[in-house]
């Protein structure tokens, strides 16, 4: 018996499952698409214990912020059924199944009509994807993000980061240092801005968000030709954190003009009119449950988010490319440049970016 139809029958759906096929282009947990005779549908997933070791804190942590945000959207007068994941039952009422042999299985209802992109190909789709995280900031603004587990623990503490990093230079495991001077230099010179967020939140200077940490355009499911937001997906990593966490990685990943690992470093830079499209977005949505103070930060959370991005792919390089996997020698390296590249433009954009967020 196909094991994924197997375990779509551990779960409350009122339906006898009857296909469970692979579903959509996820590299961390095993996804299907699984159908009953009806024609109803839903999303079944086995969660990946190496990447999530504690798989009950991660599962309350979904259970608890999607029922808050359903609770939200009803408010509001929407819709939670398409506005917001829903975690399917088991049999016994648990929101995942536990087997024998450890492997770990939970199930959400399908969201029918909507369509995800990996890329945004204007900055009107991009605006969309900043409408739809700045809501999903916004919903949980009064939600008391302490009371989440740390998931990924130390994800965004760039000051840990740049400890690492050191490390990493100064055992030299695989004696590549020598080729990397250029990036070492740069992440030394700008050692002192690593830890500002982190030193801020200590200082209670910024407040404790829920962030939800993989903030790229296809975890957003858009409604087909028009692509408005729909709902928010991909809510593994949903932890404590900062609002500029969030931010800053959205546009790492979307307003850059170049591939994660573009080695033409002439081709790299931070698109304004990305930037402007998806803060406009995001702002629409959240910017007046955000202080004055994370408002002035935005910018910085973006080159905050890049720097660190490089950061971690230099080490890694350092440390013989045993974190991200590569596909060529020196992989991690051209990463780790691209990043830099864009941390560069973001530095000679900053004026800019501060009057676009000031206006937005």
């Amino acid at each position: 018996m196909n094991t994924a139809l197997e375990m779509a029958r551990q779960f409350s759906l009122g339906q006898e499952p009857e296909t469970a096929e692979p579903y959509g282009c996820g590299h961390i947990n095993e996804t299907y698409r699984v159908t009953d005779a009806t024609g109803k549908r839903w999303i079944l997933q086995k969660i990946n214990p190496h990447v999530f070791p504690d798989i009950p804190a991660l599962m309350d942590n979904i259970s608890h912020v999607t029922a808050y945000l359903r609770e939200q959207i009803q408010e509001e007068g929407g819709d939670p059924e398409r506005e917001c994941l829903r975690l399917i039952p088991t049999r016994a009422g648990d929101s995942f199944v536990r087997m024998e042999n450890g492997d770990c299985w939970r199930m959400y209802a399908f969201v029918e009509n909507t369509v995800t992109l990996q890329v945004a190909q204007s900055p009107e789709q991009l605006y969309f994807a900043g409408v739809a995280f700045g809501r999903f900031q916004r919903l949980l603004a009064a939600y008391p993000a302490a009371s989440l587990h740390e998931i990924l623990p130390g994800f965004h503490d760039t000051a840990a980061r740049y400890r690492n990093f050191e490390r990493a230079v100064e055992q030299d495991a695989c004696g590549r240092a020598a080729e990397a001077q250029e990036e070492i230099a740069f992440v030394r010179a700008r050692r002192e801005e690593a830890g500002r967020l982190v030193s801020l939140l200590e200082k209670g200077e910024l407040p404790l968000r829920v962030t939800h940490n993989d903030t790229k355009l296809n975890n957003v499911l858009l409604e087909p030709g028009t692509f408005h937001p729909v709902c928010v997906v991909d809510l593994d990593t949903v932890m404590p954190g900062l609002s500029l966490y969030d931010f800053g990685d959205s546009i790492r990943a979307g307003a850059s003009t170049a591939e994660e690992d573009e080695t033409d470093l002439s081709k790299v830079s931070c698109d304004l009119s990305l930037f402007e499209a998806y803060t406009k977005g995001f702002l629409s949505q959240c910017g007046g449950s955000l202080t004055a103070k994370e408002r002035e930060l935005l910018p910085f959370g973006a080159k905050l988010m890049t720097f660190e991005c490089g950061m971690r792919f230099l080490t890694d390089y350092l440390e013989g490319d045993t974190y991200f996997r590569i596909h060529r020698p020196g992989h991690n390296l051209d990463r780790c440049r691209t990043q830099f590249k864009l941390v560069a433009d973001m530095e000679e954009k900053a004026q800019q970016m501060d009057t676009i967020v000031a206006r937005s």
